[in-house]
């Protein structure tokens, strides 16, 4: 049976009557999407052979790495629990870019700016392909199988398609959502096992740098603009936004298949958030966490909803104000 669920919404569709370019950069934006645009099924060589052990992730990725659970594994269980590990990513990132697509039908509807509206059509279909291309991996490269949509991603989605302002859509989606996406698949295209994985997320990653553009020509002026209840506003939504997309983003369901029962699942889970905070993390996983929060701080910083008054927030999030 076909599985999904429905979101009650209200979008305001504002319909141009003239259409003359007026924001140059925006329009720049605009162009520069319709040069780039690729084809999922056609430009990936999906025939190419799988190398090395099966696994598909850096092994370093894989939380228990190094650890005593890791040590108890056969080389077979190791290249098992990366598969697992992998699908559980990928396939979040999949229920990711489909929302993506969503949010952005929506803006198509309601920014106002002929060059924007523009730039909104092409994203919709940018993020439709990148649901297309991970979907196609999980196929090929993953049997097919997927893990369902995870709590925190929903709740971040049902949001924003349900939030009417598209400036709060936005600093959601391009603000920090894509920040944190841009992170992740810089990340995988660095350290992935296959080279197919690694030019897929190269190519997401071309159209991923266009999408926060977005964010960065759009947002400030409408925050310099913002009344105080309004940037309040706005300030909050992406500390939420933050808070939603940093956290929850454990692979229970990963841990749960291979195995492990739900007291291992836990010390793993703790394991995880000491070596974090005490710093003891892979060199992967410290360029994905500089990466990101100097990514975050600056755009933030930039667009005009990081202020004094949000900045502890950011702090208890284990954001540094001194990444960027």
């Amino acid at each position: 049976m076909e599985s999904g669920h429905q979101i009650e919404t209200s979008n305001t569709a504002y319909f141009r009557h003239g259409y003359d370019s007026e924001h140059a950069d925006m329009r720049r934006l605009y162009e520069q999407a319709k040069l780039d645009q690729w084809n999922a099924a056609t430009d990936i060589d999906w025939g190419r052979p799988l190398e090395g052990d099966g696994g598909l992730i850096a092994d370093d990725l894989v939380d228990i790495h190094g650890t005593k659970f890791w040590d108890r594994l056969s080389d077979n269980q190791r290249v098992e629990l990366n598969r697992y590990v992998s699908r559980w990513r990928l396939s979040t990132l999949m229920h990711g870019e489909h929302g993506a697509m969503l949010v952005c039908s929506q803006l198509v509807e309601n920014v106002h700016g002929q060059d924007a509206k523009l730039f909104q059509a092409t994203q919709v279909v940018d993020e439709g392909r990148h649901n297309e291309v991970l979907h196609r991996y999980l196929a090929l490269r993953l049997d097919g199988e997927s893990y369902p949509l995870a709590g925190n991603v929903r709740e971040i989605f049902d949001t924003l398609l349900g939030t009417s302002a598209w400036y709060l859509k936005t600093i959601g989606l391009q603000l920090v959502a894509e920040t944190f996406a841009v992170s992740l698949f810089r990340m995988l295209a660095e350290s992935s096992k296959d080279e197919v994985l690694r030019l897929i997320c190269r190519r997401i990653l071309q159209d991923e740098a266009r999408h926060m553009g977005f964010s960065m020509l759009s947002l400030p002026a409408v925050v310099e603009e913002a009344t105080g209840s309004e940037r309040r506003e706005m300030e909050d939504f992406a500390v939420w936004a933050l808070n939603r997309t940093l956290r929850g983003i454990f692979p229970l369901g990963a841990y749960e298949d291979m195995g492990f029962d739900r007291a291992e699942i836990e010390e793993i889970r703790q394991l995880r958030r000491k070596r974090a905070a005490g710093g003891d993390e892979t060199a992967f996983r410290k360029f994905f966490r500089r990466d990101l929060h100097a990514g975050l701080v600056r755009n933030m910083r930039k667009v005009g909803v990081l202020t004094n008054r949000v900045a502890p927030d950011l702090e208890a999030l284990g954001i540094s104000l001194a990444a960027a």
